[in-house]
């Protein structure tokens, strides 16, 4: 029993390393997830949100009734000699008060915090979008590391064969020392790439792990291939359509809007207000509860009639911060144009580099096969066969590189649209 339990307990030991490290195997679903969950720059952005919208609660409440209960307990008494108390005096009151008119300035007010939180909508959108294409950024620099180091790995044990074909016919007298110390460079050359190729996929674990929002790195490992999805047509969009839905312009008109509201209601500055005002209570000397009961109800006016030049700079002010927004409308919905259609090529033409690369990499594959078999009967020098050799490696690095930079670009275009967490993949 007591063997049982020290096996135990040395086999625990000896799995507990494995344990801690264990890859976590993550879809691009599961990322989507927890980015939305976790990441802090979404967070800042709800929390803004969050703000806009109690603005807009507190610039409304103006428009409803205010009701307010007072209570008051006085005492008092007479200084000097032959000083007396005097009677004390308990009073409680409830008043009410509702604006009736004040030119529209609240309610424009009101519009103006409404078109706010449109804006902080479309802000929290935006950072989606920035987000989604960070995260897709790291999640795509993973697999391509993770798919690098394997392709190195075969690299460097074709090199390693190479290179005893090579000493082997060297030793025969049909290959001279040249040859032999270009396949043992070629050999070094493919060793440093495994391992520049696994400190390449440490650091994308580290990226892809902030692009998550955690704080602690872990030995992350996501799931995908760059050959999974094949490029269709591509048609080009309707760009003014996108950029008027693109997050920036939205904020951007949301703004402007909220600007005109402000200006609206800085020129309503001037108008008269009036308000509705009653109250109920009972005061009463000595005694308590009080009896005597008062009740009040009436109109009230304020006119404004001079501020010292206040209202017309207030007015001014606005309608200059109006211009403003309208004009930077007009330059972020240009900007968003200029950056669609600079997005759509870069992803029509990784799209199409793809395909290209792949027929160079069939090509490869099938001439490397084909010079194989001729160097290996003496039918092509050694120099010819290194270049082919040398070709397949390019080929597969250049493809496995392409598929990268296409879902680049596509991360790419969707940002550029304003495409978050949310977006589904074409």
């Amino acid at each position: 029993m007591k063997r049982a339990i020290v096996f135990s307990v040395l086999l625990f030991m000896v799995l507990l390393p494995a344990m801690l490290n264990a890859e976590e195997t993550v879809s691009w679903s599961e990322c989507v997830r927890e980015a939305r969950a976790s990441h802090p720059d979404l967070a800042s952005s709800r929390a803004l949100l969050r703000q806009a919208e109690a603005d807009r609660s507190l610039a409304g409440s103006t428009l409803f009734p205010s009701l307010g209960v007072t209570g008051s307990y006085l005492t008092g008494g007479t200084v000097g000699s032959g000083a007396s108390g005097a009677p004390s005096l308990f009073s409680y009151s409830m008043t009410a008060r509702q604006l009736l008119y004040d030119g529209r300035k609240s309610a424009k007010l009101r519009d103006a915090s409404a078109e706010s939180v449109k804006a902080r909508e479309s802000s929290l959108a935006g950072v989606s979008a920035d987000v989604r294409f960070v995260l897709r950024s790291a999640f795509t620099e993973l697999l391509k590391a993770q798919e690098m180091v394997a392709l190195s790995s075969d690299i460097a044990l074709r090199r390693k064969n190479n290179a005893r074909l090579i000493a082997l016919r060297y030793r025969a007298g049909r290959e001279h020392i040249g040859s032999l110390r270009r396949a043992e460079a070629d050999l070094a050359a493919a060793e440093f790439e495994v391992a520049q190729a696994s400190r390449g996929l440490v650091l994308a674990r580290s990226v892809l792990s902030s692009a998550l929002g955690r704080r602690e790195r872990s030995p992350l490992r996501v799931e995908g291939s760059f050959t999974a999805r094949v490029p269709g047509v591509a048609t080009a969009p309707d760009f003014q359509a996108i950029a008027r839905r693109n997050p920036l312009v939205v904020e951007l008109d949301a703004v402007r809007n909220a600007a005109g509201y402000s200006l609206a209601a800085a020129e309503s500055a001037f108008s008269p207000e009036l308000y509705l005002r009653s109250s109920a209570g009972r005061s009463d000397i000595s005694d308590w509860p009080p009896e005597n009961v008062s009740l009040q109800a009436g109109v009230e006016l304020v006119v404004p009639i001079y501020e010292g030049g206040a209202g017309r700079a207030r007015v001014a002010g606005a309608r200059a911060e109006l211009t403003g927004k309208e004009a930077a409308v007009e330059s972020g919905l240009l900007q968003v144009l200029d950056m669609l259609e600079a997005r759509w090529k870069q992803f029509v033409d990784a799209r199409e580099r793809l395909t290209v690369q792949k027929k160079y990499l069939d090509a490869a594959v099938e001439r490397s096969s084909i010079a194989d078999a001729q160097y290996s009967n003496g039918l092509i020098s050694f120099d010819d066969w290194v270049i082919i050799e040398d070709n397949l490696v390019s080929s597969k690095k250049d493809f496995l590189n392409a598929g990268g930079d296409l879902w680049i670009a596509e991360a790419q275009w969707i940002q550029a649209k304003g495409g978050g967490l949310d977006e589904v993949m074409d």
